[in-house]
């Protein structure tokens, strides 16, 4: 590989809090989302590289949301919970996107410090008509619910989408 994903990577996170806070600037008070890559996540560097990037424009914390798959966090359990607990404290929010595609532990799920859970596109796709899609999409906002965590559907395309996740 040519490690050209961790520049890539770094510059959106720089880019992604400066303009945070320009919106910020212009009275609008928004938190921008950024994906991280396997890569950027397992950097042994990556909460201090976080905290440089809100500090050079004093962007609070809590102005982030950052998002990780559900398999890049079951990677490795222990780390990932390490490296979210460090930002959190700090108020940095996290994503867990792709939520039911992957090996997840509820037990996991229960130790990381996510605030929300992004339901995979293809859970959306078939939805009102497939039955099962439907139960999982239910079920994966109850458990949100009931975790306090807000949730998210990826891909809603069409009206009748939008009316069954509502």
């Amino acid at each position: 590989t040519t490690g050209l994903i961790l520049a890539l990577d770094d510059w959106v996170l720089e880019q992604a809090c400066r303009q945070a806070l320009a919106w910020r600037d212009a009275g609008f008070a928004v938190r921008v989302a950024v994906n991280l890559s396997a890569q950027q996540f397992h950097r042994r560097d990556l909460v201090r590289q976080v905290q440089e990037h809100l500090a050079a424009g004093g962007l609070p914390a809590q102005a982030l949301e950052l998002e990780i798959t559900e398999s890049v966090a079951m990677a490795d359990p222990m780390a990932a919970h390490a490296v979210c607990a460090a930002l959190a404290a700090q108020g940095v929010r996290w994503a867990l996107d792709d939520f039911g595609t992957g090996h997840s532990s509820l037990a996991q799920l229960k130790r990381l410090p996510v605030h929300r859970l992004k339901i995979a596109r293809e859970f959306v796709a078939q939805l009102p008509h497939d039955g099962t899609d439907r139960a999982l999409v239910r079920g994966v906002v109850a458990l949100a619910r009931r975790l306090g965590l807000e949730t998210v559907a990826e891909g809603v395309e069409t009206p009748a989408q939008w009316a069954c996740l509502q």
